[in-house]
């Protein structure tokens, strides 16, 4: 995203040490950590720490999230499902950890996404710096690159397969970052009712629809002033020691 324009940032840092993998996300909207306590393969112990979250009830979440993936194979965390039972992101957080729980360094992806000029968006991943993807996104569907013109973004499935291997998890993280982006444009006044979310997480099931209050502070990585000059997860540091 160029410098001059404002827009959605989301910084993944994924940290590998022995015997623990900490998977941290921070955005306008969310900042969350996961570790996964590993031992011959298995998810021992399960540490989700929700540091800011955008309804009340999200905390509510780190508790499901242990029970959904302590005691599984590392392995076997891709197929366990119940996602949208879970927060999505601290969901999201745990499977990346599993992932990538034998790298041999740490990992720091950065999704950024522009606001929309003429109704266009541009959404890029950087993977340690280093681009990997970038494309047009225009009312909720690709413009570029040519190959998937058209297709929705919640629709990408398909086209995330045909990629090379390396670039299919990048992928579907800037989809699911410039789904997000979208909020930005929303007003919170819209966009602050769970019970008119359909239910596709933890906050929106209807039991917990009906008691969550929106809350949490929205922060704005893409304006920098003399008093905010921070980027995403600079607050933070690893818990786990890096390998």
């Amino acid at each position: 995203m160029p410098e001059q324009l404002t827009g959605f940032w989301r910084r993944i840092r994924l940290t590998p040490s022995q015997g623990a993998v900490q998977a941290e996300v921070e955005d306008d909207f969310h900042c969350m950590s996961v570790i996964v306590h590993h031992s011959g393969g298995n998810a021992i112990r399960i540490e989700p720490d929700m540091r800011r979250a955008p309804w009340s009830t999200c905390p509510g979440a780190e508790h499901k999230l242990m029970q959904t993936f302590t005691g599984l194979p590392l392995k076997q965390f891709a197929e366990r499902g119940d996602k949208k039972a879970n927060c999505t992101h601290l969901y999201d957080m745990a499977m990346l950890a599993a992932a990538h729980a034998q790298d041999g360094a740490q990992t720091i992806y950065d999704i950024q996404v522009s606001d929309a000029i003429d109704n266009e968006r541009v959404a890029e991943i950087r993977k340690n710096g280093e681009t990997l993807l970038k494309w047009t996104e225009s009312g909720f569907h690709l413009v570029k690159p040519d190959a998937a013109a058209g297709i929705r973004l919640d629709k990408l499935r398909s086209w995330i397969d045909t990629l090379e291997p390396g670039l299919q998890e990048p992928a579907r993280l800037l989809q699911w970052g410039n789904m997000l982006a979208n909020g930005r444009s929303i007003p919170i006044e819209q966009q602050s009712d769970a019970t008119k979310m359909p239910p596709n997480c933890y906050s929106f099931q209807p039991e917990m629809a009906i008691k969550a209050k929106r809350i949490g502070e929205i922060l704005d990585f893409s304006q920098t002033t003399n008093q905010r000059t921070e980027q995403p997860l600079d607050k933070y540091k690893p818990v786990v020691e890096q390998r």
